[in-house]
């Protein structure tokens, strides 16, 4: 008699390899790159979909789920958009530059978007619109494009960005809050990890 031996397959886990930790911001010498970059490509819904996510300071699944009327009425893009949001349920609101809105508006003609269409659709069936992972993959070409280390940024950073600029300029937390839509003034210090970076500041400051 012998023992079957059950068969197994090896389980790779999808960080394997992956540098993990709270990604990094842009700053705005990158952010211009990468939309010259996306210029030069001919890369139409990717710099409307760059855009948005820098303006919206929106986490990927919110910014991914936004259809065409949530941004634009007849082909013209809004100043300002209310989405609310799938983690907290709570709404939250954006502004919309004129940059983005005319990104926007070129790719819903170039697109042929109709109102009730996602803005960003997938070209799988399996989805009515990108997905998480094709939007970690489109941000992955969009850092290796302009020469970043592609492990050191993600979707989080096109999160990040905005708020971190804003707070960097403004020093006012509680508007970097609301901005996120955080529910705790807790979160927003955590997520922007400012406390260590104020430290660090005002100790370059000290000459002793």
């Amino acid at each position: 008699m012998y023992s079957r031996q059950k068969k197994t397959t090896a389980y790779r886990p999808w960080n394997k390899g992956k540098l993990m930790g709270q990604k990094s911001p842009l700053t705005p010498q990158e952010i211009w790159a990468i939309r010259i970059w996306l210029q030069n490509e001919g890369r139409i819904r990717d710099l409307a979909l760059f855009n948005l996510a820098i303006d919206s300071k929106l986490r990927a699944s919110d910014l991914l789920k936004i259809r065409v009327s949530d941004v634009a009425t007849d082909g013209k893009a809004h100043s300002r958009a209310l989405v609310s949001q799938q983690k907290t349920r709570q709404p939250v609101r954006f502004e919309i530059t004129a940059r983005t809105r005319n990104s926007i508006e070129r790719w819903i003609r170039a697109g042929n978007l109709v109102s009730s269409s996602y803005l960003f659709p997938s070209r799988l069936h399996a989805s009515p619109h990108l997905s998480t992972r094709q939007y970690a993959r489109i941000v992955e070409s969009w850092v290796s494009g302009i020469g970043l280390d592609s492990t050191s940024y993600g979707t989080h950073s096109m999160r990040r960005t905005k708020a971190t600029l804003i707070y960097k300029r403004t020093k006012n937390l509680r508007a970097v809050q609301l901005l996120l839509g955080h529910s705790k003034l807790d979160s927003t210090v955590r997520y922007l990890g400012i406390e260590i970076d104020d430290a660090l500041e005002m100790s370059e400051q000290t000459d002793v």
